[in-house]
């Protein structure tokens, strides 16, 4: 085979880009551009996307000579495995790239949560000084209190062990029957269970279709009136009408969220204006060093174009 043409339709790092073009014809194309893109896919070996790009039959047809698309992430929501694999494509991802990432944020958000804070910018009296202390005290600390995981895979494991190291008391709700139990970190429950006992509820859940709707209107009726929900998994994975609802009849409740169904979404979002709902850009991956790891799923493109078995294929 000539130098394999590979298509870049999202960000990678430099690094990672610049070994692949090393050993390629790389070439960053841009899905909306639908012609030109249309023209660079027809001759195209390789595909390395990340999350915005979709992967399914339409593009397959348009891509004779593909014979790998490489996910730079955790998630293969956006990529037609099987319809790949019928038509002799490998998929290649980076299951454990930005575990670390995502767990810093969980915890980020929950002891936000739990802590009311200030940082002054100038000297109060004396008199404001000890109204401020009064104002911050927090109403609940995280030794004792419950966290609740659903899904206890990779990153949800994670944020079991730091629940624990933090004094929490840590239960699980996973439809895997996991060993140990949980590993030795946390309790397995009932998903009823679950949803009843849990102060913070972190959700890590994947993207196979029954996960669709897993929190709707009566998961959310069995929350404790003061819950922590954080979602740092997937978008349609609760009922977004539903959870607005909730929160404004619920205002000692808080939802933080930094996947959305759809991203980016607009002014119709039901969320939007809720002051208890708390919506970040989906930023769970978004460190230097979780970039740099996904990215390297070039390697694993190479290996396939090379004719080598890919370390990190598919499921």
């Amino acid at each position: 085979m000539s130098v394999p043409l590979v298509l870049q339709t999202e960000d990678l790092s430099d690094h990672a880009s610049a070994w692949l073009g090393s050993r390629c014809r790389l070439v960053r194309a841009d899905p909306s551009n639908r012609p030109a893109f249309e023209h660079s896919l027809a001759d195209a070996h390789g595909l390395v996307v990340r999350t915005y790009t979709r992967v399914d039959p339409a593009l397959l047809a348009g891509a004779p000579n593909l014979r790998v698309v490489g996910r730079a992430g955790v998630g293969l929501d956006n990529i037609d495995v099987a319809a790949c694999r019928g038509r002799g494509v490998e998929v290649v991802y980076t299951p454990d790239a930005n575990g670390s990432a995502v767990t810093e944020l969980v915890l980020a958000v929950i002891l936000d949560a739990y802590r009311p804070r200030l940082f002054l910018d100038h000297a109060p009296t004396p008199a404001r000084w000890s109204q401020i202390r009064k104002d911050l005290t927090a109403p609940r600390q995280l030794e004792g209190s419950t966290l609740g995981v659903l899904g206890l895979g990779k990153v949800g494991s994670r944020v079991a062990r730091a629940g624990r190291a933090l004094g929490m008391n840590v239960i699980y709700h996973d439809v895997r029957e996991i060993p140990g139990p949980g590993h030795g970190v946390a309790t397995p429950v009932s998903h009823d269970r679950l949803l009843a006992e849990s102060d913070v509820l972190t959700v890590h859940v994947d993207g196979r279709s029954s996960n669709h709707g897993l929190i709707g209107a009566g998961e959310l009726a069995r929350l404790k009136h003061g819950v922590v929900l954080v979602n740092t998994s997937r978008g349609f994975v609760i009922d977004t009408p539903a959870l607005a609802r909730f929160l404004r009849d619920h205002p000692s409740a808080s939802a933080v969220l930094d996947v959305h169904d759809p991203e980016p979404f607009d002014a119709s979002y039901p969320l939007l204006g809720i002051p208890n709902a708390h919506l970040m850009p989906h930023i769970g991956a978004a460190t230097a060093r979780s970039h740099e790891n996904m990215s390297w799923v070039v390697r694993d493109v190479w290996r396939v174009l090379s004719g080598l078995a890919p370390e990190f294929p598919a499921p």
